[in-house]
């Protein structure tokens, strides 16, 4: 299983145990993740950080003096995206 951090600007989009679709866009050296109907997005990550599954379930929800923070666990296991 892999876990990943997710930035949400409002609370109350997702709630825990939530499963959500994520969709993987490319920038020009790197990739990023928007869960859901672009309830949260993630950093971006390198093409060795990339992530294989389409699907997560929301464990955690946090809130911090920067915002709100879903993490969001992956069964994540090498399968390519087609």
């Amino acid at each position: 299983m892999r876990r990943m951090e997710f930035k949400m600007e409002r609370i109350g989009l997702v709630k825990e145990g939530d499963v959500l679709p994520v969709t993987e866009s490319k920038l020009p050296n790197s990739w990023y993740y928007t869960l859901g109907k672009s309830y949260a997005m993630s950093a971006n990550y390198t093409v060795r950080e990339r992530l294989h599954a389409t699907e997560g379930k929301v464990v955690e929800i946090r809130e911090t003096p920067k915002g709100y923070y879903v993490i969001v666990e992956f069964d994540d296991t090498g399968d390519k995206k087609p």
